[in-house]
């Protein structure tokens, strides 16, 4: 059966900006499908232990009172996001995320900086397989104009997104294009090896990394260097 049929987790979160490496996180989701069939979804909500910008809160909501008042210590609630992260990916589960670099490399960046384990090391071995909604649509639709945000590849794919930046809400949504992507693209996605669609990912990702810094470099910016690393920085 396609892997769009079985058992996927979608991942998301929210943050205090928009740099893997400095970011913190704000709130986390993991929701549970069997193909676009939503099973369970389990969420958290950490105080950064740094203010959270004016800009972020106007994105997700969450200011420092509520963070503060309400959210887990930043170290216990990282650990416990990588441990059910890792449960799932070592039950068997693909990871699908919308842009996972961002947030992999952000949970990575949390573990180390509380000195705890990181991904690969709890994984033993790469994080694998990952379904980045993403970097499929862009690699699949390759010359569709206008934005590629999560809410605009929505609308391409018929999705409903109840609650933009929610991070349950974005998890699910995620899951549900990778789902719709499987379905209209059999050939180039949803009738391929998850490990041969992951490593296509990597190959796509990097093309589009390499694309966009030579596009930058004639114009806007001639030092620019767009990270190719994929599904993890």
């Amino acid at each position: 059966m396609s892997w769009w049929h079985e058992p996927l987790v979608g991942f998301d979160l929210e943050t205090t900006g928009t740099d893997p490496a400095e970011s913190r996180i704000v709130t986390a989701a993991l929701v549970d499908t069997v193909g676009s069939r939503r099973e369970s979804a389990t969420s958290w909500l950490l105080d950064p232990g740094v203010p959270i910008p004016a800009e972020a809160e106007a994105i997700h909501g969450i200011g420092d009172d509520l963070a503060r008042g309400k959210g887990r210590p930043a170290k216990e609630g990282v650990e416990e996001i990588a441990a059910a992260l890792c449960a799932r990916i070592l039950a068997g589960r693909p990871v699908v995320a919308f842009n996972a670099p961002f947030d992999l490399s952000l949970l990575d960046a949390e573990l180390r900086r509380y000195g705890l384990p990181g991904l690969a090391e709890r994984l033993g071995g790469p994080v694998t397989p990952v379904l980045d909604a993403l970097v499929i649509d862009r690699a699949v639709d390759k010359y569709r104009k206008g934005s590629r945000t999560l809410q605009r590849v929505c609308e391409v794919y018929g999705v409903e997104l109840t609650d933009a930046h929610e991070a349950g809400s974005d998890a699910l949504a995620a899951v549900l294009v990778a789902v719709a992507l499987g379905e209209r693209y059999p050939a180039q996605a949803g009738e391929v090896d998850l490990a041969e669609l992951h490593h296509r990912q990597v190959g796509w990702y990097r093309d589009w990394a390499e694309g966009l810094q030579a596009w930058l470099r004639k114009g806007k910016d001639p030092q620019a260097v767009i990270d190719p690393r994929w599904p993890l920085r």
